[in-house]
């Protein structure tokens, strides 16, 4: 298989990630598989939470097409596709995880456009709490944020997180 065959398949394939993680987004980690994802929705209390088993769970097929491509001559188009799911895995965790998030303490502040409409995206995802009523599944794709703010208010706001304010002063007597 030729060099550029190879790269058209890594990056294809960690194009059709965005669509494969929208789907499990939406569709399993707001569905069936909310019992792991609902602690990504809540404060977290400790470094880990349930829902980064979903990590290595994601990660399995690409150790398998990777090992598959390198040891098991399977041939180049599974080390293509297993590289092509592990570069989806590190995009993610660096946008998700460290730059949205904060689980790596930095100091990265958004300035281009397409940044900002992606983290403001993921951020609104989070202002809700529930199951139902999320909005912006993908990750590297999203909704212009006007228009997620309008989905949300035409959905009553259902389920989004309550503002917290700091407590009321207490007054001396």
């Amino acid at each position: 298989m030729s060099p550029l065959l190879l790269l058209l398949i890594f990056v294809a394939t960690v194009a059709a990630m965005e669509g494969f993680a929208y789907a499990m987004h939406r569709w399993v980690m707001h569905g069936p598989g909310w019992f792991l994802h609902a602690s990504h929705h809540r404060p977290r209390t400790g470094h880990w939470e349930a829902n980064d088993l979903y990590f290595v769970i994601f990660a399995v097929p690409s150790i398998l097409l990777l090992l598959g491509g390198v040891q098991w001559n399977w041939g180049g188009w599974a080390t293509a596709v297993g590289a092509g799911i592990a570069a989806y895995g590190a995009i993610y965790l660096g946008f998700h995880d460290i730059i949205v998030h904060q689980r790596v303490r930095n100091r990265y502040v958004a300035r281009s456009r397409y940044m900002k409409r992606i983290v403001q995206a993921h951020r609104l995802h989070h202002a809700v709490e529930t199951k139902e009523g999320t909005v912006s599944f993908g990750f590297l794709v999203a909704p212009h944020p006007t228009a997620l703010k309008q989905e949300l208010a035409r959905r009553s706001r259902a389920g989004v997180r309550k503002p917290v304010r700091p407590a009321d002063p207490v007054l001396p007597r």
